[in-house]
């Protein structure tokens, strides 16, 4: 069976596909309002969420299917130490797919290596979060009608921001796209996202200054600086308004640059704004159902397994504390090459060894 662990994981051209596939579900939504009947998803949510959780068993349910869901560790075996790999097992005898959350970095993927059903990564921890991309991706495409030749400007926790590393592994395999990481120093991508661009040949510039930043960008993507990430709470509250984007901001932005926010929203984006045309994060909400129905529609036609052809060492041990690699019952640590960087990093967070 195929899952989805990482945006990267599908192709530009099955990228292509889903979109088509997603605006033919807005164009008439009746005629896939049975594709899955008899069907049933496991929404496996581990860690709170509104909109994620509630577009996965919203986009089921339009497809004619069912839902079975467990939100918080205290509501399922893992509050009795029960390993992801044995959930995932278990799960697999009752759904036929299964969405699943989790705080650690890593757990989609164990999940999925020990499911014999198709698993989305819905987010884990700060590492990846594939299907808000695709609602992203959606969003750009309605609104800009193209992804290529795009400024993309990124604002805020670019860090811990999981949203923020898919959709950059995402849009640097469309021609002409440059990025602008606007955030604090201490907020800053992660090295491997920054290497990853690198290698690439991705334009991309770092700056404190989102005021600076506004008039060349065509998409500017806000995010929340996220509570739940910091160990040190000191540091959140010293970096939490570290960007307000409101109505005086907006003038000096592009006529027809596009506001974009995975929410939720807490300050740092007025409600003001909310009236502009340009703020495009309430439709991104929507087509996050509609990318998530063409997403389920897709896995659960496929068999292809999902491909791995790096080459693993196993002697290293992972140092972030978020990683399932800390955690999870006798998990091997496994870590692969950085070609010409000389590094190793872990395979279930990215984190250097």
């Amino acid at each position: 069976m195929r899952s989805l662990i990482d945006i990267l994981d599908l192709s530009v051209e099955e990228l292509d596909g889903l979109i088509q596939t997603a605006l033919a579900i807005i164009d008439d939504p009746a005629r896939f309002s049975q594709c899955c009947r008899g069907k049933q998803l496991a929404a496996l949510f581990f860690e709170p969420s509104t909109r994620t959780r509630l577009s996965f068993e919203s986009a089921m349910l339009a497809l004619g299917g069912q839902v079975l869901s467990v939100t918080g560790a205290g509501g399922s075996s893992v509050s009795k130490g029960e390993s992801i790999a044995d959930t995932a097992k278990v799960v697999s005898c009752y759904a036929d797919i299964i969405a699943m959350r989790h705080p650690q970095e890593g757990a989609a993927l164990v999940a999925a290596e020990n499911a014999s059903i198709p698993v989305i990564n819905a987010g884990d921890g700060g590492h990846c979060h594939p299907t808000q991309t695709l609602a992203d991706l959606l969003t750009i495409y309605r609104e800009k009608g193209r992804f290529t030749g795009l400024t993309v400007g990124i604002c805020g926790d670019l860090k811990y921001g999981r949203t923020v590393h898919s959709l950059i592994g995402a849009m640097s395999r469309y021609e002409g796209t440059r990025f602008v990481l606007i955030s604090p120093p201490e907020l800053a991508v992660p090295d491997y996202v920054r290497a990853a661009l690198r290698e690439s040949g991705i334009p991309f510039s770092e700056t404190a200054s989102l005021e600076e930043s506004l008039p060349g960008l065509d998409l500017l993507y806000m995010t929340r600086i996220q509570r739940e990430r910091f160990d040190d709470l000191a540091l959140y509250e010293a970096l939490k308004d570290s960007y307000v984007l409101n109505e005086e901001k907006m003038k000096a932005a592009k006529a027809d640059m596009c506001v974009l926010h995975p929410l939720p929203r807490v300050n740092e984006i007025s409600v003001a704004v909310d009236k502009d045309p340009r703020a495009c994060y309430f439709r991104q909400a929507f087509n996050g159902k509609i990318m998530r129905m063409a997403l389920i529609l897709k896995l659960l036609s496929e068999k292809e397994e999902r491909r791995d052809s790096r080459r693993y060492v196993h002697h290293l041990h992972c140092k972030n504390a978020r990683c399932i690699s800390r955690t999870e019952q006798e998990l091997p640590q496994a870590f692969y090459a950085v070609p010409g960087e000389g590094i190793f990093r872990c395979r279930y967070c990215d984190q250097e060894g």
